[in-house]
């Protein structure tokens, strides 16, 4: 499947402007291409409800999607107290949306209107999806008879998508209702229009349907469950995509509940869509459907825009990654910070999706390369993802009190030496700085100095992780032999947690760190889209993806240029797992060799680049999908 295919024109109206129509929630102001007389609901469990990243997609889209739809466009997700609590703006509603809390309050359905705290503040209705036994049995039932649909006897998510789907059926049934079929002033048809993201959003598809609501619809899989599971066992598994029994190969990963409502959706769409053309092969073997419309996934790029500050940003946080090299390496031993490149990768901890294997094997052979070579170039490379962890290390927290310890006292002899300094400098004595230290100062400087030095090597890892020897990324390091000793020229920091301001290694943002480092390492062997090398090129950090990432394979077909600017894409697809990593390991060295004006340049274009991927670009694929599934829901209502 082609770029080229995101859009089949024959079957798309025109989409005039017309005047703004009030909704609810204020004075209504109405996008340029919205099509009259349309409201836009979009349905998704990840909307004010952060669990992966559709989260982020709903989140960085929504300024394009109010600039377009205005009022007429509601998110509607589950009601999560303690997610609400952060995210969620209450607003009291008025017209549409206010018919639609009234009636679902008389039906015993809760809903929470108000705003949800992102760029762009949209309209979002959040459900209280839980219902009685007695309901769910029933809706049990109904799944299975009018949808041959299977349910488990006792699976709490799925109970709660089950919920989730039967809170939003009602909602579009009155949205209908009170939706009038025809403006009285522009005699346009009032049309509703649902887009649902994921199976566990959108199981209300088969149920709209089957109610015949006047509702068109569009069901978006960001990454089949199937393929999740077969991807994170097979190691063939897109050379074997198109031979799985996906029946038999669901029952065995004991998923044919969630894989045959993702089939529902996808069938019961008016329009199926996914986010790149590798997940579009995903659907066509594993759902039976081929998706109509591709809709790569884009961020607000103006939200990480920062000017020509960038290249300033990228200093001052690199300085804060290297108080933490400080502190983590020094007791041990000490090397050129002012010539040590910063790698990292980070995501979900699924090691052989993320390629987190394919980059220790590769920073194994940088580190020979490097040491071959001779360059002087030391590499840091972070792993940062999330693991069960017990705590963070005790050495770790010693050595950075007692490197806190040794700032304070640096800067106390700075601040006394400074001022005595000036005072006999401009009474014009020849001064020895040795005499104007304190003996307490110096004394104490030399105790410090002591205690931060340390015999043995520095740890891989910076917490102590639940299952050390079940671990598959320390397992790794382990078999490389990668110990970060002292005459190793890449060095592995393994931090299996978030990097945030509370973190008391760091004190600052994840996006911060992403800015201090030098390249960001995504060698992805599965993954549907992939937002982290899209965030460093956002950030003006060049980046390595790969052809078996959904954004890989969306930059080699659109950007054949790509690799002259920063963003590289390693070839995986029919190689093995050494000839990737060799392969990458050469890129990383050629890297390595490049000087601080080469890399300045490189910075600068990737930033420049940024904006191809900003949603102003991006989002009209969404556009252009919403059209096609109005006309087609407009087609089957007058063939009707």
């Amino acid at each position: 499947m082609s770029p080229d295919n995101h859009r089949p024109t024959s079957e798309l109206p025109p989409s005039p402007a017309s005047p703004a129509e009030d909704v609810g929630d204020g004075v209504a102001t109405d996008g340029e291409r919205a099509p009259p007389g349309t409201v836009l609901f979009e349905i998704a469990w990840e909307a004010c409800n952060q669990v992966g990243g559709i989260y982020q997609v709903l989140k960085s889209k929504a300024p394009a999607m109010v600039e377009r739809w205005g009022n007429r466009y509601c998110l509607v997700g589950p009601y999560v107290e303690s997610k609400a609590a952060l995210e969620f703006e209450p607003r009291a509603p008025t017209g549409l949306l206010g018919a639609i809390v009234r009636d679902a309050a008389e039906e015993g359905l809760r809903l929470h209107h108000g705003r949800w705290i992102v760029p762009g503040r949209p309209r979002i209705l959040l459900v209280e999806h839980a219902p009685d036994r007695s309901r769910l049995n029933r809706l049990k039932r109904e799944l299975w008879e009018h949808h041959a649909l299977p349910s488990p006897p006792s699976d709490a998510m799925v109970d709660g998508v089950i919920a989730f789907a039967d809170a939003v059926r009602r909602v579009l049934r009155i949205a209908c209702r009170h939706w009038r079929s025809v403006d009285a002033r522009t005699k346009a048809d009032r049309r509703v229009l649902a887009h649902f993201h994921e199976w566990m959003g959108g199981l209300a598809v088969p149920m709209v349907r089957r109610e015949s609501l006047p509702v068109a619809t569009v069901f978006t899989t960001h990454a089949t469950l199937l393929g999740r599971y077969l991807a994170s066992n097979d190691e063939r598994f897109y050379e074997r995509l198109g031979s799985y029994d996906h029946a038999s190969e669901a029952a065995r990963y004991a998923i044919t509940p969630q894989h045959a409502m993702e089939r529902a959706c996808a069938h019961g769409a008016h329009v199926l869509s996914t986010v790149s053309p590798i997940t579009g092969e995903e659907c066509a073997a594993l759902l039976g459907r081929k998706p109509d419309m591709l809709l790569p996934n884009g961020l607000d790029v103006q939200q990480y825009n920062v000017g020509h500050e960038f290249q300033t940003f990228h200093a001052q946080f690199k300085e804060r990654i290297n108080r933490f090299v400080m502190g983590h390496f020094f007791p041990s031993y000490s090397f050129d910070l002012d010539r040590t490149l910063y790698f990292f990768t980070s995501g979900r901890f699924e090691p052989r999706n993320k390629g987190f294997d394919v980059c220790l094997e590769a920073m194994a052979r940088l580190n020979a390369m490097l040491r071959g070579a001779e360059l002087g170039v030391t590499v840091v490379f972070f792993i940062v993802t999330r693991q069960p962890t017990k705590s963070l290390h005790p050495k770790v927290l010693e050595q950075r009190g007692v490197l806190r310890e040794l700032r304070q006292v640096c800067d106390r002899i700075t601040m006394d030496v400074g001022e005595q300094l000036f005072r006999r400098a401009a009474m014009g004595e020849r001064v020895k700085l040795d005499e104007l230290i304190d003996e307490y100062w110096t004394l104490r400087l030399r105790r410090t100095q002591q205690a931060m030095r340390n015999a043995q090597l520095p740890m891989v890892v910076t917490h102590l992780v639940e299952d050390d020897a079940g671990d598959p990324v320390l397992n790794q390091i382990r078999q490389l032999w990668m110990f970060n000793r002292a005459d190793d020229p890449v060095k592995v920091v393994y931090h299996p947690d978030f990097i945030s301001p509370t973190n008391p290694l760091w004190g600052i943002e994840y996006e911060q760190f992403v800015r201090g480092c030098h390249l960001g390492v995504f060698p992805s062997a599965y993954e549907p889209w992939g937002y982290t090398p899209l965030e460093c090129v956002a950030m003006g950090v060049p980046a390595v993806t790969s052809d078996l990432a959904g954004f890989g394979r969306y930059v080699a077909e659109t950007l054949p240029d790509h690799a002259e600017w920063g963003l590289n894409v390693l070839a995986r697809r029919g190689r093995s797992f050494h000839d990737a990593a060799a392969s990458l390991a050469q890129r990383l060295f050629e890297f390595c060799g490049m000087d601080r004006r080469a890399r300045i340049a490189l910075r600068n274009a990737v930033e420049r680049r940024s904006w191809e991927f900003d949603w102003s670009r991006l989002g009209r694929a969404y556009d252009w999908t919403h059209d096609l599934a109005l006309a087609r829901a407009g087609a089957e209502r007058g063939s009707s």
